[in-house]
């Protein structure tokens, strides 16, 4: 085949993005005679998306100077610009601020009305944006999406105006963070913008409905995103990222066997490039600990939330709730109150609010749980109803349950409840209903409280869910058992419940009984048994299987 014939393949292959062909034709082609820097940067292009990022951050540093060669200015910040996104994605910030620096430069030369200058704005926004500095960021993403509109830039205004809807989210004004990213797909679905500029978009609107608590538009991009990249066989990126959202969708929806398998497949696939995606393969591992804890493997998901943290994702809040089913309550809260600690992020603090609740509910820690309440009630005006809104009245009905207050907390997990039977999420709903079975209790409606509990039982069993049937076992337990070793039936329920981690107080709430109650059953339980401790308590009714309920 002639030099000639084998270019026009490789830009022909490129067209239709068959990445693999391209890369092929093109490397082929430069062999036989060095391309020109508009071809090197197809070339750059068909090997990012092909994962080969040494030859990526090679190849578009060729076109740059190509471009210098030839005294295009312009294409050559272009390429300047994308080499320090890429650098700065990897977390080479020294590097990639250098690139943007370079690029500065060149434009200063080539002339301020450049639509160039619109694309080192972008930079600037994300600078802003990890200060927490989120007026000073979205403004500088407008001004961007401005010069791409002026121009007729379909890429740049395509990614400012995601940068913008990010922004608005991470502040709490989701309504209007939602609409953005929203009109940034309309110009990758209609592909109007290159292909790399599709699944950064992609990808950051799907994480920005997540953080929004929007499953039913995070559902609809992921669905999109799968489409996108299966119709194009050869493509590395996004293709991980798009198995992490899947997973998360699964897991609600309560199919976590297959939640588990995809955060897998993630997982291994960003393994071949973990210096290009360390945060999505945090994500993937995160995403695995979250199903281990969900179905009781409590070491298998301590290792998944620790290869999360050392790939640099913060493994909270599943951790903290991961430390509440081991029994140590006191070490979540801990964890999430320096994780609130540190961020003032609306929406980072919504993801943490509802698990703090828990933990503090757990330990005790009544006013806490109320502040955290009230922190919630307001985060949500900005918020659309669906899953926030049931967490918050989930939450709201379980610090009721605590204070005593079983006709307020009715109320509260009904409507939670339903939300939750809409969202098509069984596990929160079954844990839903396991509370409204201890408000039915507290009301003296024994009748709805086994019927809740048996259904509840019965979405456990079917999800797998052994934590939370290990629970209902406990308060469950029948009257007696062929040796109860002394133990009223009350003493063996509390004593399920200390075997199972929980403190006095919750232990309280649940079985709806005063805390001074439940201090005297633990007395009586230590004392029928000669022990003097809880863990000891605990590791004699494993050994004489008083838990097996």
């Amino acid at each position: 085949m002639e030099p000639v014939d084998v270019l026009e393949r490789g830009r022909e292959a490129h067209g239709r993005r068959a990445w693999k062909e391209a890369y092929a034709a093109l490397s082929r082609a430069d062999r036989t005679s060095p391309l020109g820097a508009d071809d090197v940067e197809l070339l750059a292009n068909a090997a990012y998306l092909l994962g080969r990022d040494d030859d990526y951050l090679r190849v578009l540093e060729r076109a740059h100077h190509g471009h210098l060669d030839g005294g295009d200015l312009p294409r050559a910040v272009r390429c300047a610009f994308w080499l320090g996104l890429h650098l700065a994605v990897q977390g080479e910030l020294g590097p990639a601020s250098g690139w943007w620096g370079r690029a500065e430069r060149l434009l200063d030369r080539a002339g301020p009305e450049r639509v160039e200058r619109g694309y080192l704005l972008l930079p600037l926004s994300l600078r802003h944006e990890r200060s927490g500095e989120y007026e000073a960021s979205h403004a500088v993403a407008r001004d961007a999406a401005e010069i791409g509109e002026r121009f007729g830039d379909a890429d740049l205004m395509t990614l400012a105006v995601h940068q913008q809807g990010c922004v608005l989210v991470k502040q709490g004004r989701v309504a209007e963070g939602l609409r953005l990213l929203d009109q940034a797909m309309v110009g990758v679905i209609s592909e109007e913008v290159s292909p790399i500029v599709a699944g950064l978009v992609y990808c950051g609107v799907i994480d920005g409905c997540q953080l929004a608590h929007d499953v039913r538009r995070a559902q609809e991009w992921t669905e999109a995103l799968t489409r996108w990249c299966e119709a194009q066989p050869d493509l590395v990126p996004y293709t991980g990222q798009c198995l992490v959202h899947r997973a998360e969708i699964l897991q609600l929806r309560g199919d976590w066997p297959n939640a588990l398998e995809e955060a897998r497949r993630a997982g291994e696939r960003f393994a071949e490039r973990m210096k290009m995606n360390r945060a999505a393969a945090a994500q993937a591992f995160y995403r695995q600990g979250e199903v281990h804890r969900l179905r009781g493997d409590l070491r298998a998901a301590e290792d998944a939330y620790r290869k999360a943290s050392r790939a640099g994702w913060e493994p909270q809040p599943g951790l903290a709730l991961l430390r509440l089913a081991q029994g140590r309550p006191d070490a979540g809260a801990a964890a999430l109150r320096r994780a609130l600690g540190e961020t003032t992020d609306r929406a980072r603090r919504s993801q943490l609010l509802p698990a703090y609740i828990e933990l503090t509910l757990a330990t005790g820690e009544i006013e806490p749980a109320r502040a955290a309440c009230r922190e919630l009630e307001e985060i949500l005006a900005g918020y659309p109803a669906g899953l926030l809104t049931a967490r918050l009245a989930d939450a709201r009905g379980a610090l009721h349950l605590v204070e005593g207050d079983a006709r307020a907390a009715l109320v509260d997990l009904r409507r939670a409840w339903r939300t939750w039977q809409e969202l098509e999420a069984p596990y929160d709903a079954a844990r839903t209903r396991l509370r409204l079975a201890l408000a039915c209790r507290a009301l003296g409606d024994e009748d709805t409280a086994a019927l809740e509990l048996e259904a509840a039982r019965g979405a456990f069993a079917e999800l797998g869910a052994l934590p939370e049937l290990a629970r209902i076992g406990a308060l469950t337990a029948p009257a007696a058992c062929h040796d109860s070793h002394g133990l009223t039936a009350r003493e063996l329920q509390v004593l399920r419940l200390v075997a199972a981690g929980q403190t006095n107080k919750a232990i309280a709430a649940g079985l709806v009984l005063s805390e001074r109650t439940v201090d005297r059953h633990v007395s009586n339980i230590f004392a029928k048994l000669g022990v003097s401790s809880r863990a000891a308590a605990t590791a004699y009714a494993y050994e004489h299987q008083l838990v097996s309920g």
